[in-house]
């Protein structure tokens, strides 16, 4: 934990720099009591270590458990079995000397032994560190720490025998740094985040851990004096020792990670020729008439065009709109999606407006948001200008509905994932069979490892220029789905029963 700078010219003594056991990130993973829980972390940031500390409090508690600690290597092993004895000691613990031994486990039909160190505790549990990478853990209960998963061979049956010991209360804690993108360890976190995992994620990158603190700590280990000057320089001789190995090793950011992200084949799997695509043009000329001309010529067209289409929609249906913002180059783009009855997402159409003036694109915006049924959410790009639209809906439908949101790298991060996988499990379908959504939705790469729209364009059929507009609106509408679909919760009862008269008066 960060420190406050001394105002005294003395120096600070040993206590007033001694910070809590933990540093902060340590401690956010130590209290987190998910059944399976998953941190991609940078290198040597002490993650390790401070699971040790916690896994020390649940051997020597008496409502505790066995822990099995595997890493790739003995010196990993014994490395964790000594952390674990240092922090029963500091906490005053009962425990034995660490011992050598041998684990038998089955693999097939042979046995193997795997060379292990245990640490017997008072309370009866022990915390065993094994040298190798057994993929059988039958017969075995507690918590198992699987170490450095990336680099682990045969992880998902690793990670298939572990889970098997959740089922009599067990824990699996899953710890690593990365090693490529096509390691089954970032396909993990990748499902964890598309939702298909319901397991706890932590992500700790080498400034996060540096921010929290790290560096201090070092210098309280070696007994110098922390100075931002020192920290800055550290920092740089950290980043220029891992060279181009940087950015997987200390920022979470798997390698080869370039690419198309949405394969071409997925998205037209999911497309239908019976969704259509209402595109809606003006000139430069139009942006200078008088503001009620334009808006009459747009009541018109929407009269004609677009109610049509909404007096059409099943009245039953949610509703969900994501909406990506232009005025004038690119093209701002509307998606609508309903919930159909087996809970799949279907857009009726994708509504796309072309250097329409801001007046125009809020007019055909409450009118469409107010003949959707059952609007539930609402999700605007907010960068730039789409900020007023953003606000001028809020303000119309309500701060439980519209939501503004600024896109960035850790928003891509976070729901990207499960749009993706919306599309795989075929939740989200019937996009419109069209050349333009296809190159957008293709335009998505990953760019340091998060898939995202790069800064080039592309021309559409038409075209015009495009910079994906409609991926973009489809993660928002998506994005809608998931967390703004909530709505009125209606209860019914049957009549009060009758009071009983022999209980009548009491």
């Amino acid at each position: 934990m960060r420190q406050p700078e001394s105002t005294s010219p003395a120096k600070r003594t040993t206590e007033d720099r001694t910070p809590m056991a933990l540093l902060p990130y340590q401690q956010r993973w130590c209290a987190d009591t998910s059944p399976v829980k998953l941190c991609e972390k940078s290198r040597r940031i002490g993650l390790s270590w401070g699971e040790a500390a916690d896994t020390a409090l649940l051997a020597a508690s008496s409502g505790g458990m066995d822990a099995w600690y595997i890493g790739y290597n003995k010196d990993m092993a014994l490395e964790f079995i000594r952390d674990c004895a240092n922090w029963a000691k500091f906490y005053g613990l009962a425990a034995g000397e660490i011992e050598e031994t041998e684990e038998v486990f089955v693999e097939g039909d042979d046995k193997k032994s795997v060379l292990a160190f245990v640490i017997r505790f008072a309370s009866g549990w022990r915390v065993t560190a094994l040298s190798s990478r057994p993929s059988n853990l039958r017969g075995k209960q507690g918590r198992v720490i699987i170490d450095e998963a990336a680099f682990h061979e045969q992880l998902g049956e690793l990670l298939k025998a572990a889970m098997a010991l959740l089922m009599w209360g067990g824990q699996v804690h899953i710890i690593s740094t990365h090693d490529g993108v096509d390691n089954p360890f970032n396909e993990l976190i990748t499902d964890i985040r598309a939702g298909k995992k319901p397991y706890s994620i932590h992500r700790i990158t080498f400034d996060e851990a540096v921010s929290d603190g790290l560096y201090r700590r070092i210098c309280l280990r070696l007994g110098k004096e922390w100075t931002k000057e020192g920290e800055e320089a550290w920092c740089k001789e950290i980043r220029d020792f891992y060279g181009d190995d940087a950015s997987e090793e200390l920022d979470c950011i798997p390698k080869n990670g370039g690419g198309k992200w949405l394969n071409r084949a997925l998205i037209e799997s999911r497309m239908s020729p019976y969704t259509p695509v209402i595109r809606y043009d003006q000139s430069d000329e139009f942006g200078l008439l008088p503001e009620p001309r334009r808006a009459a010529e747009v009541a018109d067209w929407l009269a004609n065009i677009l109610q049509p289409l909404l007096d059409g929609l099943d009245k039953t249906r949610t509703s969900f709109v994501g909406e990506d913002f232009a005025r004038s180059g690119d093209r701002t783009v509307i998606v609508p999606l309903l919930q159909q009855p087996n809970l799949a997402l279907k857009p009726p159409f994708v509504l796309e407006l072309g250097n329409m003036p801001f007046a125009q694109q809020e007019q055909i915006m409450k009118h469409l948001l107010h003949g959707l049924p059952n609007l539930r959410g609402v999700v605007l790009d907010a960068r730039g200008n789409g900020q007023s639209i953003a606000e001028a809906m809020r303000d119309e439908f309500g701060a439980e509905v519209c939501e503004a949101v600024m896109l960035s790298e850790n928003w891509y991060r976070t729901h990207t994932a499960p749009f993706k996988a919306a599309l795989e499990d075929g939740t989200l379908t019937d996009l419109p069979r069209d050349e333009d959504i296809l190159t957008d939705l293709r335009a998505f790469e990953l760019v340091k490892g998060v898939p995202r729209i790069p800064d080039t364009r592309t021309k559409g059929a038409d075209g015009k220029k495009r910079h994906g507009d409609a991926a973009i609106a489809f993660v928002l509408a998506h994005y809608a789905s998931r967390e703004l679909n909530t709505g009125p919760v209606r209860v019914s009862s049957r009549k009060s029963p009758r009071r009983s008269p022999f209980t009548k008066g009491y």
